[in-house]
């Protein structure tokens, strides 16, 4: 259930648009610093759970990475 969804869809159809669907999604990019993946993966799923995702209506995602890793890769 996505009211905020919901409620553009309705009004892009009334402007002729037709749509079948409408998702709304918010994106969050947080650069941390942690000593392992593992422990960034801990800390970020808590920051969704504790404050990022109100868990009565959202679900989250998220994806661990290395920061500027390719970058540093090719200045070598």
């Amino acid at each position: 259930m996505d009211p905020e969804s919901e409620t553009i869809k309705r009004s892009l159809l009334e402007l002729n648009f037709s749509v079948l669907s409408v998702r709304t999604r918010k994106v969050y990019e947080v650069i941390l610093d942690s000593g392992s993946k593992k422990d960034a993966e801990l800390a970020v799923r808590a920051m969704c759970s504790r404050l990022l995702a109100n868990p009565t209506k959202d679900e989250f995602e998220f994806e661990v990475e290395a920061f500027g890793s390719s970058s540093r890769a090719e200045q070598d």
